[in-house]
């Protein structure tokens, strides 16, 4: 089998990122002559752990899924070994989006029960994205969510320190470590420490050394020297492979000798607030940069103790958002044609019970900072208090906004995070955010509620 890089997908296997059952529903709804109008919708019902609100991205991923998926050669060719329908497969062969999608901008604060994202198209073509929706959009929206979490505790603290993402060697895979890195700008990072990410999206790239650069020489001091020699003003040592303090002494001592004035000095292990006070002692115009164990809480600690750091680069942390690992993303059936008519449909689960039809999302305002949102029906619109949050992106299967640039969401999303009272961003025990239910869309789910219920006692 055929690989690109080290996973499995290529544009030729991309459209089989989905769910076997799918396709069956897909095939079923051709062959039978059953594919209405109907809508979807991506959201959380309750948002993760310890968390007041989640910050949304990997919307341009979902959107460039949504709009270049097509079925090749390849794929046809390996459902054709799943038994898929010849005329099924011809459809597949042809197979494009012509739908309309709304959703919520890349940068976003977003809380449960808020759609971020809504599809509209032939159920056909709708069934087909939802794992790679839910894969694009919840994961990125967590990590950002996590790196936000770190950046505003920097913010809070009232200095500037950098933070370098240096997870890629603990995610969950090569793409995982790759949209890590673009969803942790997106939540405030100022880069990554992984090449293939800054190709990819343009973000800044840092790295130092690791301590086996430091062992591979006989002394501490001459793996200093010759990295120094190499690098020069641009030269990061790695000073904690043996003692801390001692390693920073020498560190001082071969900048000295060589007439060269670092660019940092970087700590990975032991009591680090403790200890970057002691080399600030030692080195006290040198940025020192914190690795090892680093996420919101172990920020929080290290500035309570009074802690020196110029940046910080989390890791494992960041790109498993350790402390809460998961964004409970369901992609739902919320309305659907029936006899020309857009109808609303629900689940009755118990536990899982969604709002029906297509959502407006209208959020509020109050001296500059966000008081509350509405989540209603969309014919509502203007009616509900607020601002629209949702944007039509794609309609008639056309793409009809342009795509912001990676800078552009990062900026969004810092301005649109501050806006958030800091009750709702505290990293233990936020306060709930107002999210209410209009009365409309409430009224209209205990109708249908009833309406379902009343079907089942027939």
């Amino acid at each position: 089998m055929s690989r690109t890089e080290f996973g499995y997908l290529s544009p030729e296997t991309l459209p089989l990122f989905t769910d076997l059952y799918e396709l069956r529903m897909m095939q079923a709804y051709y062959r039978q002559d059953h594919n209405p109008t109907a809508t979807f919708s991506l959201f959380t019902r309750s948002l993760p752990s310890n968390r007041g609100y989640m910050l949304a991205a990997g919307l341009e991923q979902a959107i460039h899924y949504i709009e270049n998926v097509s079925f090749g050669d390849r794929a046809i060719e390996y459902l054709t070994e799943l038994g898929f329908d010849e005329e099924f497969l011809d459809y597949l062969e042809n197979f494009e989006f012509t739908g309309a999608v709304r959703a919520l901008p890349e940068g976003t604060p977003v809380f449960e029960n808020e759609p971020l994202l809504e599809v509209t198209a032939p159920i056909a073509e709708a069934q087909l994205f939802e794992t790679a929706v839910i894969n694009q959009i919840g994961f990125q929206t967590l990590i950002a969510t996590k790196a936000a979490r770190m950046r505003d505790v920097i913010d809070r603290d009232g200095d500037d320190q950098r933070l370098v993402d240096f997870g890629s060697r603990r995610s969950h895979g090569t793409d995982a470590g790759i949209k890590a890195a673009r969803a942790a700008y997106v939540g405030g990072f100022n880069g990554t420490s992984n090449v293939a990410a800054g190709e990819a999206f343009d973000v800044p790239v840092f790295g130092t050394m690791a301590h086996s650069w430091v062992q591979s020489f006989e002394h501490e001091r001459d793996s200093f020297e010759t990295f120094v020699d190499e690098y020069g003003d641009e030269s990061v040592l790695l000073i904690d492979t043996y003692d801390t303090v001692a390693g920073a002494e020498t560190a001082r001592d071969v900048a000295d000798t060589k007439d060269v004035e670092l660019r940092g000095v970087r700590l990975d292990s032991g009591d680090l607030a403790a200890l970057s006070t002691a080399v600030d002692e030692v080195v006290p115009d040198v940025d020192e940069f914190i690795s090892s164990g680093i996420d919101e809480y172990a920020i929080t600690e290290f500035f309570e103790r009074d802690g020196v750091a110029a940046g910080f680069g989390p890791g494992t942390a960041l790109v498993t958002s350790t402390d809460s690992p998961k964004v409970e993303g369901v992609y739902k059936l919320v309305a659907v044609e029936r006899d020309s008519t857009m109808e609303p449909t629900m689940k009755l689960s118990k536990g899982k019970v969604t709002y029906p039809g297509a959502k407006s999302v209208c959020r509020t305002e109050v001296d500059g900072e966000y008081a509350g949102d509405v989540v209603g029906l969309r014919e509502e619109g203007t009616a509900l208090p607020g601002d629209e949050l949702l944007e039509t992106v794609i309609e008639d299967g056309e793409r009809v906004v342009d795509l912001p640039t990676l800078e552009e969401i990062r900026d969004r999303a810092s301005a649109l995070r501050r806006k958030l009272p800091v009750e709702h961003r505290a990293i233990d025990d936020p306060d709930p955010y107002d999210v209410r239910i209009s009365d409309r869309l409430e009224a209209e789910t205990e109708e249908l509620r009833r309406e379902l219920e009343a079907r089942m006692d027939v």
